[in-house]
């Protein structure tokens, strides 16, 4: 029975983050830089050890919204995407709309949600939305309006349907994409949660840090971004391993284990 060796690529992403401490901790040290400036990581947690019930409570409101807000633009994402990639008519109309909505910075967008809604969660979970909804139409949309001309005229010639080509066809095509453009769309949702949270939130990691950063508290500064990329670390593992549970089919490249 031959003995497996070690496995590297999945030790990889340990040894890497243990040797970025490290450094960090040595360079920290070695060059006696103030706290105020950039703390080591052996002080970053000793402040996630001394305000943990803190941390803990904005890290789940942060996941809640970033979640929720992520929920939304996959629903409304997925819907659009398919709605624009079913039309030329519709693309052209719509598409240069979502452009310049999504090149407006959303920091500048949720002094209208607060209007509307008020300082708290829903401005949150709506930025989360915005930012993370344009990929997830965009990713759809390419995947429908892909299809080859010659493999659309061979199903219309055995006499399928518009509909039947979008629900056989252009829909599982453009899976990869949609399932895809989750792992960005999740990342970005956080950004968009703690955008808010700065702005106009009376919890949540983003005002966390706000309040830390009013306080000359640098080191709990560093403890909110560190668990905001445990946070964002771990829903991009899951949509990772979503994609490749649901799409596994479209990854036959051998480029990667090389």
């Amino acid at each position: 029975m031959q003995k497996k060796g070690f496995d590297w690529i999945v030790a990889a992403p340990w040894l890497y983050t243990a040797a970025l401490f490290i450094v960090w901790e040595l360079v920290a040290r070695g060059f006696g830089l103030p706290q105020y400036i950039l703390p080591a990581p052996s002080r970053i947690a000793q402040a996630i050890w001394q305000y943990w019930p803190a941390i803990w409570k904005n890290s789940l409101q942060t996941l809640y919204t970033t979640s929720v807000g992520f929920a939304l633009a996959v629903i409304g994402g997925l819907a659009l995407g398919i709605l624009v990639g079913w039309s030329r008519f519709i693309y052209a109309g719509l598409y240069p709309l979502m452009v310049g909505f999504n090149a407006i910075p959303k920091v500048a967008v949720v002094p209208i949600l607060v209007i509307w809604f008020g300082i708290g969660t829903v401005p949150a979970i709506l930025t989360a939305f915005l930012i993370a909804f344009f990929p997830i139409v965009v990713n759809v949309a390419t995947g429908l309006a892909t299809i080859e001309p010659e493999m659309e005229d061979v199903l219309r010639a055995l006499g399928a349907r518009k509909m039947d080509i979008m629900l056989k066809v252009g829909i599982p095509r453009s899976m990869p994409y949609f399932f895809g453009s989750l792992k960005i769309a999740i990342t970005l949702a956080f950004v968009g949660s703690v955008i808010a949270e700065t702005v106009a939130a009376n919890s949540g990691l983003g005002h966390m840090m706000l309040a830390a950063q009013s306080q000359f508290n640098v080191p709990l500064v560093w403890a909110g971004l560190i668990m905001l990329a445990i946070e964002g670390i771990i829903m991009y593992a899951l949509m990772a391993w979503i994609e490749m549970r649901m799409t596994g089919w479209a990854h036959r490249s051998q480029m990667a284990n090389a």
